[in-house]
């Protein structure tokens, strides 16, 4: 991988496991924001990798699957050894648009230090309803955890600054990383997070955009989720600061210049 230059000291990291459908759109769309693209290929065995055939990016590959979390340690490993001050995330499915990332680092521009979540508020009724109710819920359980309300606490396209990145080799796995990440930026570091309004894309009727079916179990992931919060909390046995901090703390939201 080329280095992190002074035009650009953000990479945009992509993990990817099964991702033949879009991941070609994907990473395409990325490199038009950004020069410094990396893909970690989580051992897909379809055609993820030659989808990617030709495109100017770092593709690194596991041998065979580890989960997100691993994907993502890989891939922020790879940034830090670039000198990347700072990593934007986005999944490889298609949901996210890379055009989102301007907000996303303008508010990282007036939270210097701050975790930045791409949160799913716009037309958030085309969610699907599972989805949804189970992202409401961790967001407050998360969010009780990091001593800090939350919106959105499980999207997937959030800028990390070099700060977290430095901390970001947690052994914990899938979509329980990213949920720990936040708490441990959050209780470690005091790190807040800023939320910028983004609109997710999914399958719709009448619609001929196609999408895979998401990796994210929402019953099955957000009670390995929730049982990993509930553990951390009653470990550190300081639920209830944590709580009265969250219950002070208004969700921050950052929306075009203006909070």
């Amino acid at each position: 991988m080329t280095g992190c230059g002074a035009a650009s000291q953000v990479a945009i990291v992509i993990p990817a496991y099964n991702e033949e459908l879009r991941i070609r759109e994907v990473a395409e769309d990325a490199l038009r924001h950004s020069a410094n693209v990396i893909v970690v290929d989580d051992g897909s065995v379809d055609r993820t990798v030659s989808e990617l055939e030709g495109l100017p990016l770092t593709l690194l590959r596991h041998p065979k699957r580890q989960g997100k979390g691993s994907a993502l340690r890989t891939g922020f490993a790879a940034a830090l050894r670039a000198g990347c001050k700072g990593v934007l995330t986005m999944d490889g499915d298609g949901q996210h648009s890379a055009a989102d990332f301007h907000a996303l680092l303008q508010a990282a521009r007036a939270h210097p230090d701050a975790i930045v979540i791409g949160a799913r508020l716009a037309h958030r009724d085309r969610q699907p309803a599972l989805r949804r109710i189970a992202n409401d819920f961790g967001d407050w359980g998360i969010g009780w955890a990091c001593g800090q309300r939350i919106a959105d606490t499980q999207s997937g396209q959030r800028y990390y600054p070099g700060s977290v990145l430095e901390i970001a080799d947690l052994a914990t796995e899938d979509f329980v990383y990213e949920a720990d990440l936040l708490i441990e930026a959050s209780q470690k570091l005091g790190t807040r997070c800023v939320s910028v309004p983004i609109e997710a894309r999914y399958a719709q009727a009448g619609s001929t955009a196609s999408f895979r079916r998401s990796h994210f179990r929402p019953l099955h992931d957000l009670l390995r989720i929730v049982t990993h919060v509930a553990r951390r909390l009653l470990r550190q046995g300081e639920a209830r600061r944590y709580y009265s901090e969250a219950r002070r703390s208004p969700v921050s939201i950052y929306r075009q210049g203006h909070e």
